[in-house]
């Protein structure tokens, strides 16, 4: 049997020397972290992490987000801990499910654990609600689109459109 654990973390190091970067925080997000992995579930690393001081000296904007698809079951994305920052204080919801993520890969230098502290500072029920309503929404779009659904003399069934 794969062990995954050790595959991430070692895609984890990996990531540190290739864009000389370090990672503060590693976790398992989406369905893995909450519980429910169906057969075909990947493996969702969502990562914070920093760069050296003259990366943040530039007077050009760059890319704050890392992000590598290592292969059908494994995908691992971060985001710089200044961008992180930003959205934590906007109540970004997927922020704070990943420090609330029971699956942790790496946890360094206490940054998570002081996030985790002051979240009921950052928390807005509005921002949240508003999130996961724009998510849901996009998400009936998109099966409304590709699914009809009619009363049949059993219930309600569903099809799939002809294209």
């Amino acid at each position: 049997m794969v062990d995954m654990h050790r595959i991430i973390t070692e895609q984890l190091d990996r990531l540190e020397r290739e864009e000389q970067i370090r990672i503060l925080y590693a976790c398992e997000s989406g369905s893995r972290a909450w519980g429910f992995p169906s057969q075909d579930s990947d493996y969702d690393v969502r990562f914070l992490y920093i760069r050296r001081p003259e990366w943040y000296l530039s007077i050009f904007d760059k890319r704050d987000v890392i992000e590598r698809p290592i292969s059908e079951k494994l995908d691992i994305g971060g985001w710089d801990l200044r961008k992180a920052l930003n959205l934590y204080r906007k109540s970004n919801p997927p922020l704070l499910e990943w420090l609330q993520s029971p699956i942790r890969y790496s946890e360094k230098y206490g940054v998570a654990e002081q996030l985790r502290g002051i979240a009921s500072l950052a928390f807005s029920p509005k921002s949240c609600v508003y999130h996961y309503f724009h998510m849901a929404r996009g998400n009936y779009r998109g099966w409304s689109r590709s699914t009809i659904i009619w009363r049949s003399g059993c219930g309600i069934s569903s099809k799939s459109r002809p294209r």
